[in-house]
């Protein structure tokens, strides 16, 4: 399985182009890719997005908070910060969600980069 981050979903919905929509699109035609709750939430959050969109979005696998997530993304998030790095709320519950499952997340920005030198992050970008 491989999480896709909502950056690379919005540019794959919207028929943007990039090393990362293609990620998706091939995640896609393999039936491999996975949402972080998170992303789930960010992406239904949208009141302009087509409800044909949002029902196909609700029938992705979702990745399963797991029992100690919340302290491990509290943790997480500290030891980024404790490096005089930005470690946004949503972008770190995504992190964490990806780790607990042992998944590469695909992803457009450079947000991610910080997690994978301080937990491992596996990153498509």
């Amino acid at each position: 399985m491989i999480a896709v981050d909502t950056s690379s979903f919005i540019a794959y919905l919207s028929g943007g182009e990039g090393v990362d929509v293609r990620a998706v699109e091939t995640a896609l035609a393999d039936s491999q890719v996975c949402l972080p709750p998170v992303v789930l939430t960010e992406l239904l959050s949208d009141p302009q997005l087509p409800r044909s969109v949002a029902s196909w979005l609700r029938q992705l696998p979702l990745l399963e908070i797991t029992e100690g997530y919340w302290q491990r993304a509290g943790l997480l998030r500290s030891r980024v910060l404790a490096i005089k790095r930005r470690a946004r709320l949503a972008d770190t519950l995504i992190a964490q969600s990806c780790l607990d499952h042992a998944v590469t997340l695909i992803a457009r920005d450079d947000d991610y980069r910080q997690f994978v030198k301080v937990a491992g992050l596996r990153l498509m970008s």
